[in-house]
């Protein structure tokens, strides 16, 4: 357990250095390359962080434990929304454009009405509901879309090159790559660690996946977005949450249907209408004040301690 222990702390190291370069980085990218922050922080930044997320859920589906593997997903995403967005807000209320909450944010709705639209078929006819591969590769084909038009707007509608730049691109993009191996690395060390120390004390592997190992893997969503909101890059912030959690349901948990169809059982369905409900809650006072303010942020953190309590008395 003390080796446990070790690791884990070295992880979170990993972790917090590694999204201080990787914003820095991406930041410096976006404007060499008159890109919006926004849209560096949906695709760039968003995948990077996502990597663990990856990972932890294609080895989980090989393995044949589902319960992590929809669990990583799902609960990656809860937190993503209450506490990476509401904890960002604490520190700095973030700035939102109602242009990213008609098309992101909004699209990250639909994909997680998606992931439990998967399941409908097996509930219907009173089977056994999965995520089948043909499921796995819908999810990619509408999130490949996604992404395509993204990038395409961006190259649309670049900007002039800004000034301000501290270091050439080559260096920024380094910064980035060096960024994304430490935040990969620091975020399954973590993981690693810290499910062998749940198992050691008990815990169940449903919850194991939707507490240490969603937890573990949306700690570099969390450090990123902190880290951005703390460097004043509030778009970097929440493009990296809304990229996450649109990436987590159609490249991860898509490519791990693909690989191998993923069971799902009924409390895995309760999890995701509980998300949908909570992502269509917060968007009210996003579109109202267009920005998380630190009361927004502080309910949103409220939320999902309420929701731990709520899936450990389960």
């Amino acid at each position: 357990m003390i080796f446990s222990v070790i690791i884990l702390i070295t992880g979170f190291a990993l972790l917090v250095k590694g999204a201080d370069f990787f914003v820095e980085g991406a930041s410096d990218i976006a404007r060499k390359l008159g890109i919006p922050s926004i849209v560096i922080g949906l695709t760039i930044v968003a995948l990077g962080t996502s990597l663990p997320e990856l990972a932890v859920s294609v080895t989980a589906a090989l393995k044949g434990s589902n319960d992590i593997a929809l669990g990583n997903v799902t609960g990656s995403n809860i937190m993503n929304l209450l506490v990476v967005v509401g904890l960002a807000a604490v520190i700095q209320p973030v700035a939102v454009k109602r242009s990213v909450l008609r098309r992101d944010y909004v699209m990250m709705i639909l994909m997680t009405l998606l992931m439990l639209g998967t399941t409908a078929e097996g509930f219907w006819n009173k089977g056994t509901a999965a995520i089948s591969r043909l499921d796995g590769a819908i999810l990619l084909g509408v999130t490949a879309g996604y992404m395509y038009h993204l990038i395409r707007t961006a190259v649309r509608n670049r900007v002039a090159e800004q000034f301000g730049i501290t270091r050439p691109l080559p260096v920024s993009l380094l910064f980035c790559a060096g960024g994304a191996a430490a935040i990969v690395g620091g975020g399954r060390m973590v993981v690693n660690s810290a499910t062998e120390l749940a198992y050691r004390i008990g815990m169940s592997e449903s919850l194991v996946g939707l507490t240490i190992v969603a937890i573990g893997t949306s700690l570099p969503e969390l450090v990123t977005s902190v880290v951005a909101a703390k460097k004043g890059e509030s778009e970097i912030a929440l493009g990296n949450v809304l990229g996450s959690n649109i990436l987590n349901i159609g490249f991860i948990l898509g490519t791990s249907g693909v690989i191998h169809s993923i069971a799902v059982k009924p409390e895995n369905v309760y999890d995701m209408l509980i998300l949908i409900v909570l992502t269509a809650i917060f968007f009210i006072p996003l579109w109202s004040s267009e920005k998380v303010s630190r009361a927004t942020g502080a309910a949103m953190i409220g939320c999902y301690l309420a929701y731990m309590v709520y899936i450990t008395a389960r």
